[in-house]
């Protein structure tokens, strides 16, 4: 069963990418890492002392800064407490297994040494270094696939880009020449000059042309043949499709998709923002999102001297330390055979079925109904010596012997050994 509902319009998958081996690796990863990092952790959601409503990152838009003021913060710009180590070791101890950083958001300011402008953090901020750099030569030592943000059509800064209407006559822009003479060149920049590039992930394709969407893809795959172009490039053509941000499909979705989110309620660094979602709910979303055949791309805000909120690193090291002991039954595992049940999920690989029981049953026995397939054997998955759990069929639901309290307070993972 599909549904579609959930998958941002104009986000969705090419056809025939269902078969393409090159997706192989991301179907595997489950996990990967968001970072969303530029001039807008500068002011951190309050401007000339107001605090601006909304997700950090708009702040340019939300408080319509003539771009000639938002221009003055790469003066200030200079992250010296980034340390690409760092940030590449957590997202590996988090279980992450790619990372997607933002080479230009719709702020139009480049985190990486662009040839195209000098509206960049190597020219234009004290700083005067090339962070994506330093990522890919981590990502490279440390195994952790990279990928580039790169908002294709919305740029406030840029005057042919998308979305600037208070700097700009929308009504004037050369759209299709800023594609071509100014995205186009630095999407080539990013694969050229960074080593392997996993993923570009587009943003927001509002104007832009199934041609244009095309065109970027053709790009993307001619320079590397095997980066993945994630589907908010627009108009159906990417290698797989994105839900709405911090959206989750009812049920399976029959088709390569992810869902970007965020650990509080904001993607770009908002000093106000503590909403900070617990390690239970954050694993329970993975979980969630994995049983219905996703992947849960979640974000970090770093802040404007380079440095990963704390309660942004607690979390995602709960998580590495779920993930170190329940990982089989996240990497590599696809949808489960019972969808539905509020206290249960399931995951699957030939021959399991990993049941990730929610909420533990107080009588010691776990029901499932509606579970149908043979059952070789059952047991914890956290559990060492694989003692095998008692169980009995009965005609509406396979009944588990278990513990009288969870092993796991906020996932026990029990795997039922099927028929392959």
């Amino acid at each position: 069963m599909t549904d579609i509902s959930a998958i941002r319009e104009g986000s969705g998958q090419r056809p025939g990418a269902r078969q393409d081996p090159r997706l192989a690796w991301w179907r595997a990863a489950r996990f990967g890492m968001f970072i969303h990092w530029g001039l807008y952790a500068i002011p951190a959601g309050i401007w000339k002392g107001q605090e601006v409503p909304g997700i950090g990152e708009w702040i340019m838009h939300r408080a319509r800064i003539p771009v000639r003021e938002y221009e003055q913060l790469a003066r200030q710009f200079n992250p010296t407490r980034f340390n690409a180590a760092e940030w590449v070791s957590l997202a590996r101890r988090a279980g992450q297994r790619y990372i997607v950083i933002t080479a230009k958001h719709h702020d139009g300011f480049c985190m990486f040494d662009s040839k195209v402008t000098t509206y960049d953090i190597v020219d234009a901020t004290p700083f005067g270094r090339d962070p994506l750099k330093e990522l890919a030569a981590e990502c490279q030592r440390q195994g952790i696939r990279l990928g580039f943000y790169y908002s294709q059509t919305q740029d406030w800064h840029h005057p042919d880009g998308d979305g600037n209407d208070w700097d700009y006559d929308e009504s004037r822009k050369d759209f299709d020449g800023y594609l071509e003479h100014y995205v186009k060149p630095q999407v080539r920049e990013l694969l050229t000059n960074y080593g392997p590039i996993s993923i570009i992930w587009f943003d927001t394709p509002r104007r832009i042309t199934p041609a244009q969407s095309q065109s970027l893809v053709e790009l993307v795959h001619d320079l590397q043949p095997d980066c993945l172009v994630c589907g908010r490039v627009g108009n159906q053509v990417g290698d797989y499709a994105s839900t709405g941000d911090n959206r989750i499909p009812t049920t399976v979705v029959e088709a390569d998709w992810e869902t970007p989110a965020t650990i509080n309620d904001t993607w770009g660094y908002k000093v106000t923002d503590h909403n900070w979602k617990s390690p239970r709910v954050l694993i329970h979303t993975l979980v969630d999102i994995v049983s219905k055949g996703g992947n849960y791309l979640l974000n970090v805000g770093p802040t404007a001297e380079g440095v990963i909120p704390q309660p942004s690193v607690e979390r995602l090291l709960a998580m590495g330390d779920w993930l170190a002991v329940n990982g089989e039954a996240i990497y590599g595992a696809g949808p489960g055979p019972i969808q539905g049940l509020h206290w249960l999920r399931t995951t699957a690989k030939p021959g399991k079925v990993y049941l990730h029981v929610l909420s533990w049953p107080p009588d010691g026995e776990v029901r499932v109904p509606g579970f149908t397939g043979a059952v070789r054997r059952a047991y914890l998955l956290a559990d060492p010596a694989r003692a095998e759990l008692p169980v009995r069929t009965h005609p509406d639901a396979l009944l588990i012997t278990v513990p009288a309290r969870a092993p796991d307070p906020i996932d026990t993972v029990i795997v039922l050994e099927t028929e392959a």
